[in-house]
């Protein structure tokens, strides 16, 4: 613990943020039920001044997320992760609307309208865990543009509005820096996206593969001579055969067919413009006349079992956002603040990272006096 603390926590500056931010990490892991800062406080000492000290730490304190973030990275990539990147959304409810980035968004997963952050992060696998290694808070532009509320929030300049697909875009970017992963492969749930062909587009020209849930309305293009031209990816699917079938990529072998699936291209920008490379379009077991869960994959060659292997994984994804929110504290922070809110998604990670890769640690059974600049 000692040392995992020292080595993600060692861009801190100063000795007493590097000390609060070990307290802060071991209470995240020993303290029951919510992750407060007063419940952690009580939880590692006695001294009533710990509470200001990590509250400290958590909004004002001047230190960088995205070196911790950089230095879980490395300290998972060091555990061989595989080759699959998950980027998974997360809606955290808030009251009133002071916290940064609040605002209303239908909720696909409650089916209701909530008052709302929106968070996207992104995972490694290392076996069958997921770790989150990077977050972006969605800013809508009733936040981006009041300068009242930017100045409240603490708000940086270089940050203005991206829709969701390019906060997906940014984190494959980030992450692209951090590791030498050509080959990663992108798994992400967009199937609530209608912008989903920019994300891969972008995706496409920075020669990375996907596996990627896409709504039923994603204008598409089947290959083949034959081809009816623009149709939506859920009227296309709804038409195949229920045992799928036998598909032949333009540029390889026939591949046995599994769930329904097609090659499609997506449109280009203009009518001019040629199309892009081929996708594999292919519904989860079960899904079609149902959810209506559609995937798109640039692994045209890959087989459908292993295909469909990846979209399972999506799955993982959720639930380790659910072990954040429901064991880490994902949901209890109180803050305000823009750097506050990244400050809390680092330290939660960092413990949910050595929580998944290194074991629980068991709670002290005295509270000793713990004193805290």
């Amino acid at each position: 613990m000692e040392h995992f603390s020292g080595t993600v926590f060692r861009s801190l500056r100063r000795i007493d943020q590097r000390k609060c931010a070990h307290a802060y990490l071991s209470g995240l892991l020993t303290t029951p039920g919510k992750k407060t800062v007063r419940r952690i406080a009580a939880g590692i000492s006695r001294d009533p001044s710990v509470v200001q000290s990590l509250r400290q730490l958590v909004s004002l304190s001047p230190w960088n997320f995205d070196d911790v973030m950089q230095e879980i990275t490395h300290w998972v990539a060091r555990r061989h992760p595989g080759v699959v990147w998950s980027i998974g959304q997360t809606v955290l409810p808030k009251r009133g609307d002071k916290s940064v980035g609040v605002h209303r968004r239908f909720d696909l997963q409650s089916g209701r309208t909530l008052n709302c952050q929106l968070g996207l992060g992104s995972f490694l696998h290392v076996g069958s865990a997921q770790i989150p290694v990077d977050w972006s808070l969605y800013l809508p532009q009733s936040w981006t543009q009041d300068i009242e509320r930017r100045r409240d929030a603490r708000i940086p300049v270089s940050e203005q509005y991206l829709p969701t697909w390019a906060h997906a875009l940014r984190l494959v970017d980030r992450l692209s820096a951090r590791l030498d992963s050509p080959s990663a492969v992108v798994l992400a749930d967009m199937g609530n996206e209608p912008d989903v062909g920019y994300l891969l587009r972008g995706l496409a020209l920075r020669r990375r593969d996907v596996v990627i849930a896409v709504p039923p309305q994603l204008a598409v293009l089947p290959v083949g001579e034959a081809s009816p031209g623009l149709v939506s990816a859920g009227s296309l699917l709804h038409g195949q055969g229920p045992e799928g079938d036998t598909l032949t990529p333009p540029d390889g072998p026939q591949q046995a067919g599994g769930p329904p699936s097609v090659l499609v291209h997506l449109p280009g920008n203009s009518p001019a413009q040629s199309p892009g490379p081929p996708y594999r379009l292919f519904a989860s077991e079960g899904d079609i006349g149902t959810t209506g869960r559609l995937w798109l994959t640039s692994l045209v060659r890959h087989s459908p079992g292993t295909i469909a292997a990846t979209a399972a994984r999506a799955s993982g994804t959720t639930a380790v956002l659910d072990a954040l929110r429901q064991d880490f504290g994902l949901l209890d922070f109180a803050g305000r603040s823009f750097p506050g809110w990244y400050h809390h998604m680092a330290l939660i990670s960092a413990a949910y990272t050595f929580r998944c890769l290194h074991g629980a640690i068991a709670p002290p059974r005295r509270r000793p006096p713990l004193r805290l600049p």
